[in-house]
């Protein structure tokens, strides 16, 4: 069950740091979406960076907007892929992981590769977690792929074109068994991408997220967890997305979430092994906002294992004779 003060500290904190974001409309956003978010804090927050110990892997692919094509008859639908790790130094509140995103949006592609670090304090009966990533961002254009309606005289009509610059963000995660509240800020240096001289210029605006989830167990073993996240844009744009997902011993999940303005999704997850190590999940979205200029239906698969930290004590077993007991 809740606790009660838990709830009350969680009421407060949630109700603060939405005021602080002042949520508006969404108008534009750089960064790839998820609609498993919930199962990827990581992306999001360098903070849950070894968080839960053991080694910890993931694989996702999403196919946004299936199908689209462009007025002219081209592709041009986004493409994710996410691959995670990580883990935890023996003996010690350090974290580590490395976050891997390969999005392709049209004539656009941009490759993340990130290096992350976090180290996690105990407070009574929560845990306060500060991280931090250092990595490389590649951005890349395709000239023949690139439709534009008044071009410049500058602008190649053919070839490719990338670009390497370093990318750096920072996040803090407060975890208190019942609920989680994580804040995080991406791309924190901005960095540019000119495309030599500057005919086609493309900076990435820092990202910040504010991330809050809420856990409880109305019955037996059915574990039930809706969270929220917010996102922003340089705090000038915002969007959110709110989801509830409920677990049945740990075996099987089912959920609803909901995208601001944009679609709403069903989700689904299956532990293929005895030992749930690894997890199946997939979402779909139905598109209900944007619907003239959108394929309707987005897909996501993810495959999730976790690798137990093998140092664990072996208990005793108890031997039994007729004579003896030991």
């Amino acid at each position: 069950m809740i606790r009660r003060g838990h709830g009350k500290h969680f009421l407060r904190y949630s109700i603060l740091l939405l005021f602080f974001f002042e949520v508006s409309s969404l108008m534009a956003q750089q960064d790839p979406q998820f609609t498993q978010y919930m199962y990827n804090g990581m992306y999001y927050n360098p903070a849950f960076a070894g968080k839960e110990g053991g080694f910890r892997f993931s694989a996702l692919h999403r196919s946004q907007w299936l199908n689209y094509t462009t007025n002219s008859g081209q592709g041009g639908a986004p493409v994710t892929q996410l691959v995670t790790a990580q883990g935890r130094l023996k003996g010690k509140n350090i974290g580590y992981g490395l976050t891997l995103v390969n999005d392709q949006i049209g004539a656009t592609g941009n490759l993340e590769v990130n290096l992350q670090g976090a180290y996690h304090k105990k407070l009574n009966k929560s845990t306060l977690s500060v991280g931090a990533y250092i990595g490389m961002y590649s951005s890349s254009i395709d000239y023949g792929e690139l439709i534009v309606v008044n071009p410049e005289p500058n602008l190649p009509n053919s070839g490719k074109e990338s670009q390497l610059n370093l990318n750096f963000g920072a996040g803090l995660l407060l975890d208190g068994r019942d609920y989680y509240i994580g804040l995080s800020s991406r791309h924190i240096n901005e960095p540019n991408f000119d495309f030599g001289d500057g005919s086609y210029a493309n900076q990435l605006k820092n990202h910040s997220y504010l991330l809050v989830g809420y856990r409880f167990r109305p019955v037996g073993q059915l574990a039930i967890e809706p969270s929220f996240l917010l996102k922003s844009v340089s705090f000038n744009n915002f969007s959110y997305e709110v989801s509830v997902i409920a677990t049945h011993q740990n075996k099987i999940s089912g959920g609803i979430a909901f995208r601001g303005e944009e679609s709403v999704s069903f989700i689904l997850g299956y532990s293929l092994l005895k030992d749930n190590s690894l997890k199946l999940g997939y979402a779909f979205d139905l598109v209900v906002g944007g619907v003239e200029a959108k394929s309707p239906t987005s897909h996501e698969l993810m495959l999730r294992y976790t690798l137990s930290d093998m140092s664990r004590e072996v208990q005793r077993v108890i031997q039994r004779t007729p004579r003896f007991r030991f």
